[in-house]
């Protein structure tokens, strides 16, 4: 199989399974009738294991695909959420120069502060230093999961404050909400990739798939020695 046609292949499989991941509800977004799914778990990963550049389409694709087929309407909310993930999986994937993706973020601050409602909750936009710190980590499943998450959690909510003029109070009431929340997703992150690139190691060893075998971190995979690599 041809480069192009393997990263075809890979791409329709991760959408796949993202797709039926989006199915399953996990939490409602405060402010819209849009939810969070089991797909914000697993949508990141792909960042890593299909490339980022790779993992953002593919993300995109199945936030597209799923609105077509379920007949959403591309209203705002819907349009905002196609991105926060896609640029997850972008912040989880790379390896080299992960600080100037963590731009996105100091950016977001900047932003959110800007807005007139934003400006009286500035205090909530200190949780976004955390993926600018956690990209000078070298190697940590933990940071690079929180820091993905809370990348995502920046550009949505940025757009969703500029888009909808959400309430100061509003903000400073989710402040100890976005605390566990982003716990439980960098968690589920993590989790996900261990999952996911445990599978992928079988499947290869088992298959001699020589292309799966290079998305695959060694470290890892599930094993005796994981824990020391978190």
């Amino acid at each position: 199989m041809k480069k192009p046609k393997k990263i075809l292949f890979y791409l329709c499989a991760f959408i796949g399974v993202g797709f039926l991941l989006l199915q399953i509800p996990f939490t409602n977004i405060i402010g819209s009738n849009q939810s969070f799914s089991l797909f914000d778990f697993f949508a990141p990963t792909v960042g890593a294991l299909l490339t980022s550049v790779w993992g953002a389409v593919s993300v995109i694709g199945v936030k597209t695909i799923n609105a077509l087929i379920t007949g959403q309407n591309f209203d705002t909310a819907t349009i905002i959420r196609l991105f926060p993930l896609a640029l997850a999986a972008l912040y989880f994937g790379v390896r080299k120069y992960k600080t100037l993706v963590a731009i996105i973020p100091l950016i977001c601050m900047v932003l959110f502060i800007m807005h007139p409602e934003g400006r009286g909750a500035w205090y909530y936009s200190l949780y976004w230093l955390i993926p600018i710190v956690a990209s000078f980590a070298k190697r940590s499943l933990v940071l690079n999961s929180l820091g993905a998450t809370f990348t995502a959690h920046s550009i949505g909510s940025v757009a969703f404050l500029y888009a909808f003029s959400l309430p100061t109070a509003m903000w400073i009431g989710l402040i100890p909400i976005v605390f566990l929340e982003r716990m439980l997703f960098s968690g589920g992150i993590a989790v996900s990739y261990v999952v996911m690139n445990t599978i992928a190691d079988k499947v290869a060893n088992k298959l001699s798939i020589q292309t799966l075998k290079r998305m695959v971190q060694p470290e890892y995979v599930a094993s005796k020695k994981l824990l020391s690599n978190l």
